[in-house]
């Protein structure tokens, strides 16, 4: 195998995103344990959610060749552009990877490997098609947090249920607003549902709201997850940015503004977030 069709392989992982879930699969664990986790076991919950991730991701990417070959901005990934042909080629890996983040789960936590499960199976159903299905991308985004939270302390809590919330409002914020941005691609493709079956108008509004509910969470988790001042200063920061993205959207409903909003959802925001949790319980450790 070259280092082009290498690479080509690890595209189908969407590593970007893989990684950004693994990180806040981590942070979370880093949460649970006060900033003290064994090394041991924060090595093996960032492969066991980083191998997760990679596997769920590259399911999917496999279930939407046909859509993406359709519209313009994902016509050259690498299935629907036929770099890797046939695309059932790549399933070996995919499942191979599922397979082993399941093994590996268990062996972390009963509980981590129930949400990796729940999780992928989910995945493995949450096409484009059925992307209106808003709490099967909910649950399949939750995996990360729950595997690391589930690694170190394996019970529910009001800090936990926080942090779900968190991923719930972020989620609509992440992903309508790449199909508003891309909305003639979206209809063009047959994909139809919200937030295409309304008017944009009406889509941007309730973006907006999920941004302000964004905003409410990341500040309860103050008050809820004992943090200190440098959180509480950067969750303002970042939740009066995606405000004020959200709000550029609502005055300007413009394909750029909605792609604004889609770019700063994943990184910063997210990623940003969740480090700013981690940085403020080791600053106060």
């Amino acid at each position: 195998m070259n280092l082009a069709t290498l690479k080509n392989y690890i595209e189908v992982l969407k590593p970007r995103e893989s990684f950004l879930l693994t990180f806040i699969g981590v942070a979370a664990a880093f949460i649970a344990a006060d900033g003290k986790p064994s090394l041991d076991v924060i090595l093996l919950a960032f492969i066991v959610i980083l191998i997760a991730s990679a596997g769920a991701n590259g399911i999917t990417n496999y279930l939407d060749r046909e859509f993406d070959a359709v519209m313009k901005r994902t016509r050259h990934r690498v299935l629907p552009s036929g770099r890797i042909y046939p695309p059932q080629k790549v399933l070996p890996l995919i499942f191979g990877l599922i397979i082993a983040g399941l093994v590996l789960a268990w062996w972390l936590h009963p509980l981590a490997f129930a949400a990796d499960l729940i999780g992928t199976t989910v995945a493995a159903t949450w096409r484009k098609r059925m992307t209106c299905v808003f709490p099967q991308g909910v649950i399949a985004s939750l995996a990360p947090v729950l595997m690391g939270w589930f690694a170190i302390e394996p019970a529910f809590s009001w800090h936990l249920f926080l942090l779900c919330l968190l991923i719930f409002a972020w989620l609509p914020l992440h992903v309508w607003s790449v199909m508003i941005s891309n909305r003639g691609e979206y209809l063009g493709a047959g994909l139809n549902f919200f937030p295409m079956n309304v008017t944009v108008r009406t889509a941007v509004i309730v973006l907006l709201i999920f941004s302000l509910f964004l905003y409410a969470i990341s500040i309860a988790l103050y008050f809820v997850g004992g943090f200190g001042w440098f959180y509480l200063v950067l969750a303002n920061i970042l939740g009066v940015m995606m405000l004020y993205t959200n709000c550029r959207l609502v005055t300007s409903s413009t394909s750029k503004n909605a792609w604004r909003l889609y770019k700063i959802s994943s990184f910063p925001y997210l990623g940003l977030i969740f480090l700013a949790m981690c940085l403020d319980i080791w600053l106060f450790l």
